[in-house]
């Protein structure tokens, strides 16, 4: 009976035993759960509080083919972020696979770590502006694509070497069998790109521009004219090319069309101009020995129009091309009574060199 009673006082003492051993590993186990609470909390906070890291915006370029943790070790180094650790941990934590896009990205002050992660996710890069201006040829192109600064590849000295990006001629091969490049087809407008656009990129939008601004209506119109598609973009780029004012596109539309039905040369200066510049000659004026050349360009010496366009015509001269005003006027010549760029535009040839003659003297006048 003794013997009984002690094996239950020690049944008793061990089952007291374990239980405190029970509650000391729950205890631990519970400060633990909360220290690893705590932890998460405060990596949580590291990583979304918005902290001012300059006292203005910063912006930083990202180059192709860098990793994220490269990334990351780059936004500290350029003050965006404090320190990277706790974002990193905070990735791993979240099983986050982020795709990180390369370009320049604006951060502004304050700015959270995670903010300054998801505008990198989702591309949202600092954009410049390039503006081709109405009447470019691709000669002036390439020199505007050569010095571009803040795209994916770096300044050419001589722009001369770009001419082939111009010769993709399969972008407007449905437009334009017959197109030998892109010249007329670069559609003169601003377009935007970032740290990744190449100059190849930059170019199919030019020509993607301008299948949207040369519509289904202006083809159905071309059409009724009987005017092929280069044939419209061709008169469209001696228009650009003349017209100083807008208003008067249309009457030197009329004048050209008047002149290609009575089959008198268009007499062009921009054509002639043209002309030297693919035989490498053009000397910043016209020479006699320009308008003596013999060029299918050159409109003094060859009936009808060039053999294509000489520049791109901007959204109004293809309109102006497709809708000549109802004049008879067969000549057109600089006001030298104005500095506006205006024409003096007469139907008879009498009248014409009485304006003709009335230039000289201004430009004689001027020179003394």
């Amino acid at each position: 009976m003794i013997a009984s009673s002690l094996r239950n006082v020690r049944r008793k003492v061990g089952r007291a035993g374990t239980s405190t051993e029970n509650g000391r590993v729950l205890l631990g186990l519970l400060f633990l759960l909360l220290l690893a609470f705590g932890a998460l909390y405060w990596v949580r906070d590291q990583v979304t509080r918005p902290v001012a890291h300059t006292a203005q915006d910063r912006t930083i370029s990202i180059a192709i083919g860098t990793s994220r943790q490269q990334i990351l070790r780059q936004l500290r180094r350029e003050g965006v972020l404090a320190t990277d650790w706790p974002l990193r941990l905070w990735l791993s934590l979240l099983d986050r696979q982020l795709v990180l896009k390369a370009g320049d990205y604006r951060f502004p002050t304050p700015i959270s770590a995670l903010q300054a992660l998801e505008r990198m996710e989702r591309g949202q890069v600092v954009t410049r502006s390039l503006t081709i201006p109405e009447g470019f040829n691709r000669y002036d192109i390439a020199r505007l694509l050569a010095g571009l600064e803040g795209i994916a590849e770096p300044p050419v000295a001589e722009p001369s070497t770009l001419l082939p990006l111009f010769d993709r001629v399969s972008l407007i091969a449905d437009l334009d069998p017959t197109a030998g490049n892109l010249e007329g087809y670069l559609f003169p407008d601003t377009y935007e790109y970032s740290a990744t656009t190449t100059r190849v990129q930059l170019v199919e939008a030019m020509a993607r521009r301008f299948r949207q601004v040369f519509t289904d209506q202006m083809r159905q119109r071309a059409g009724e004219m009987a005017l092929s598609t280069r044939e419209v973009v061709t008169l469209a780029s001696l228009v650009e090319k003349e017209a100083q004012l807008d208003r008067e596109r249309e009457l030197i539309s009329a004048v050209f069309h008047r002149r290609l039905r009575e089959g008198v040369p268009l007499g062009c200066d921009p054509t002639v101009i043209y002309a030297a510049l693919l035989a490498d000659r053009y000397r910043g004026k016209i020479y006699r020995s320009d308008l003596d050349r013999q060029s299918p360009y050159n409109t003094y010496l060859v009936r009808g129009l060039p053999p294509g366009p000489i520049a791109s015509p901007g959204r109004r001269s293809l309109e102006a091309t497709l809708s000549p005003a109802p004049v008879d006027y067969l000549y057109f010549v600089v006001d030298a009574t104005r500095k506006d760029g205006s024409h003096v535009f007469s139907t008879t040839a009498a009248n014409h060199e009485a304006a003709v003659r009335r230039l000289r003297e201004a430009e004689r006048a001027a020179s003394r």
